[in-house]
């Protein structure tokens, strides 16, 4: 009986060890798979910028509420189309030609907050938000705005986006102040020297005056 026993137990390790050996075949690629695609996800930039508007925040709120408006103070925006009561269609500049997407409201609190994202298979995924609150002293409205994205092209087309002034930061930044100035005036303030208004690309192609001759 002894015998016996051990002879039927045999087949069962052997079967045993085979499901180990196939686990280990299957599982161990399929984790190196996942890690591989983790790594090759396109790197996400990150970024705050704020700042104060003499309105109220309930104008503030009215004037950026119409999407279709950024692009007269967004200079990479080409355009912003409503699809629907909380769906927009979007259109930017972008170093290698022009990018779209589709993206929809996820937030919407009147007088105090706007924030969307875009919807799956969008070529630049990202999402924002614009925070109002009153300023100190009744000096108007204070805008702060967040904006998460993927860089198209990876850390390659986030740099050269850089090589060609357009530091992503610095391009918030001069959003806001041109929104400023579009709220405030009507317009946004140009001169001579920038037809265009401020823009962080024209001033990195400047250079410090030289002697004549």
């Amino acid at each position: 009986m002894g015998n016996g026993e051990g002879m039927t137990g045999a087949p069962d390790r052997i079967d045993s060890d085979r499901a180990l050996g196939w686990a280990v075949l299957v599982l161990v690629p399929l984790g190196l798979l996942v890690a591989l695609r983790r790594r090759r996800r396109r790197p996400t930039t990150e970024l705050t910028a704020a700042v104060t508007v003499n309105k109220t925040p309930q104008e503030v709120y009215d004037f950026w509420r119409g999407l279709e408006r950024l692009p007269r103070f967004m200079q990479h925006l080409e355009s912003v189309e409503w699809l629907d009561e909380r769906t927009t269609r979007w259109r930017a500049k972008a170093p290698m030609g022009t990018v779209g997407w589709d993206a929809e409201l996820v937030d919407d609190v009147r007088g105090e907050r706007i924030a969307w994202r875009s919807l799956p298979g969008a070529t630049v995924p990202n999402e924002g938000s614009v925070d109002l609150r009153p300023a100190p002293g009744g000096r108007g409205t204070e805008v702060r705005v967040h904006l998460t994205y993927s860089v198209p092209g990876g850390r390659v087309g986030r740099g050269f986006a850089r090589l060609l002034g357009e530091e992503p930061h610095q391009q918030v930044e001069d959003d806001l102040r041109r929104f400023k100035q579009v709220l405030e005036t009507g317009e946004v303030v140009r001169s001579d020297g920038s037809p265009e208004g401020h823009r962080a690309s024209r001033q990195l192609l400047q250079r410090p005056a030289q002697p004549v001759g």
